[in-house]
């Protein structure tokens, strides 16, 4: 397609989508096909991808696609139906969680899985308040938009809200930590804070909800004993604990299937979106039975499109893959070889303040001075990641302060693509000089 059609595109686009769709890039890629760890163009430019955990054993698999077509090609209906295929779905999940977890809820998207969530968390604990960490993101709905922090001022969270310092141990919570702190002990002291304010005002804890990536707070690896403690002191209030696992279940994190399992807790809920379907829409909420009938007991649930028939048939051949094709081991084996590669373009390059991450999700916390920690302006992290597109590789800007480059690829990455990404950031980081701005992006950052 010509730069004309292209630009023909572009305004029908803009007549027929609401402005708050947007685009990658000033000069946008228009992308036609896709296949493992690639994406091509309407002019046949192929592009790493570097960013899209959305199809995450690769673009377009041929037993994902299978799969999708022969069930469609049969019958697709909800589960006020009886089908093998929704049954045998839940049954792998629950194989793959910890203690009692097992029990599903079937929807469609990441966000419809997080406000069901909350919903039982508060249906069964009695109490309202909700407790998230700073530039959270978790989901769009009016609930769940109300948890992400990252994408509305901070003037307008309810009183319900406690929002709390993420465990960063590169930028730290405000405030410098006392010495002879446990870090977990201290970060885990801003959890406290919160719920015993939601306590006292009346809210009640129903709930922390948690992405253990800490994706939009720049991708973070908290201390060990951080969530375990935390866990802890919301149960003690009578909370219940919610692992969203959009982000960082799935093998994302390597050496264990689920991200939570980094820090040995097992959750009360289970959210997982994105990686279940590899591009197509289909997600989960897994709890307890004795949840499940607490919450049945007062609230009824039906998802119309969770669950049906090829949505369970797509989320089957994606575990399979995962098994067959070892994407565990290779999220493991690639990302200790992506992180120590990135290690050096830190050691190279004193813009990159800090490598941050495990398995196959990386974060390049972007700095103006090292000695203070200064993050880089927005528009200098959005020219990196457009000087990489230009380069042939997708990746992505996030984090509190809008200046982390973000790093997340299928999990069929392997490590001669790891090689390609590094060589390319390379050469751009030698010649690239900032702006001198200071602006970030906010509310909501991520591109």
């Amino acid at each position: 397609m010509s730069s004309h059609d292209d630009h023909e595109l572009l305004e029908r686009r803009a007549a027929g989508l609401a402005p708050s769709y947007q685009l990658f890039y000033d000069d946008p890629v228009h992308l036609v096909r896709g296949e493992g760890v690639w994406v091509y163009d309407t002019g046949g430019k192929r592009y790493l991808d570097c960013y899209n955990n959305v199809p995450s054993v690769g673009h377009a698999h041929p037993r994902v696609v299978d799969a999708l077509t022969r069930q469609a090609g049969m019958i697709n209906t909800h589960t006020r139906y009886l089908h093998e295929n929704v049954v045998e779905l839940a049954e792998r999940l629950e194989a793959s969680l910890p203690g009692d977890l097992g029990t599903c809820y079937f929807v469609c998207t990441g966000t419809e899985a997080n406000d069901l969530a909350v919903q039982i968390a508060r249906t069964v604990t009695g109490n309202q308040g909700v407790i998230v960490t700073e530039s959270s993101y978790h989901g769009n709905s009016d609930l769940v938009g109300r948890l992400s922090t990252d994408t509305y001022p901070a003037a307008d969270r309810p009183d319900w809200l406690g929002v709390v310092e993420p465990p960063n141990l590169f930028r730290g919570p405000v405030g410098p930590r006392p010495a002879g702190v446990d870090p977990g002990e201290y970060c885990a002291g801003f959890v406290l804070e919160a719920a015993d304010r939601l306590i006292d005002e009346g809210h009640g804890v129903a709930t922390m909800l948690v992405d253990s990536s800490w994706d939009s707070n720049g991708v973070l690896i908290a201390p060990p004993d951080y969530l375990t403690r935390t866990s802890e002191i919301v149960r003690a209030r009578g909370g219940l604990m919610i692992a969203d696992e959009v982000q960082s279940g799935y093998c994302r994190m390597g050496r264990h299937f689920w991200g939570h399992s980094h820090y040995d807790i097992t959750p009360d809920i289970v959210t997982i979106g994105k990686p279940m379907g590899a591009g197509h829409p289909v997600a989960a909420v897994v709890t307890t039975p004795e949840i499940a009938a607490a919450f049945a007991e007062r609230r009824n649930y039906f998802n119309t499109f969770g669950g049906n028939p090829v949505s369970a048939a797509v989320a089957l051949a994606v575990l399979d893959v995962i098994d067959d094709e070892r994407l565990l081991d290779n999220a493991t084996s690639t990302g200790d070889t992506l992180g120590l590669r990135l290690g050096d373009i830190a050691d190279r390059h004193e813009i990159v303040g800090a490598v941050q991450g495990r398995g196959l999700f990386w974060g390049l916390d972007l700095v103006a001075d090292r000695a203070t920690r200064r993050p880089i302006a927005y528009a200098d992290a959005k020219r990196i990641a457009t000087g990489l597109r230009h380069r042939g590789i997708l990746a992505g800007v996030t984090g509190r302060h809008s200046n982390v480059l973000k790093i997340r690829p299928p999990l069929v990455f392997q490590p001669e693509h790891a090689e390609l990404l590094v060589g390319e950031l390379d050469t751009l980081l030698d010649g690239f000089e900032l702006s001198g701005g200071d602006e970030t992006k906010r509310p909501g950052a991520e591109w």
